[in-house]
């Protein structure tokens, strides 16, 4: 029988988004960054809140136009734009918490990129240089397809 060391998970407090009153944009919970897009103990809770408030703030403020708009046309939530469910979970919801865990985690990799960039740290630099991008695209992808946005492919000869 073997010792498996497994680092006891702190509690992550949920960030809450507009104010104790609430607010259009959902909420986030660390926690379910954090599953679902394989942050292990490693980013600490702190680096991780950090990052996911800059990305909310990011994505709130590029999008408060449209936001502001969903609420005078009667929207006091982003779940209540559509009621349409994936999975049992409102789609708008599903389609901002992907914008910001990509978010994130691209910013946190691209800061991962620059503690790490000696020696072996280049050639891992230039992998984690392809996810930053990738993750960024997610995001944006995710935004577009929220606020009905068109995205834009462009190749370049």
């Amino acid at each position: 029988m073997g010792f498996v060391a497994d680092t006891p998970t702190q509690s992550e407090i949920p960030i809450v988004n507009g104010g104790t009153g609430g607010g259009f944009w959902p909420d986030i919970d660390p926690q379910h960054c954090r599953s679902v897009m394989r942050l292990d103990q490693s980013i600490t809770p702190e680096r991780l809140r950090d990052a996911l408030v800059n990305a909310m703030l990011a994505i709130n403020l590029d999008n408060a136009v449209w936001g502001a708009q969903q609420q005078v046309d009667g929207h006091a939530t982003l779940a209540d734009v559509s009621d349409q469910q994936l999975d049992e979970k409102n789609v708008n919801v599903s389609l901002y918490q992907r914008a910001v865990y990509c978010r994130a985690k691209a910013d946190l990799l691209e800061r991962y990129a620059d503690y790490d960039s000696t020696g072996s740290g280049n050639q891992r630099a230039d992998q984690l240089n392809a996810s930053v991008d990738d993750y960024r695209r997610q995001s944006i992808n995710a935004i577009g397809h929220l606020t009905g946005s068109a995205t834009t492919g462009a190749v370049l000869l």
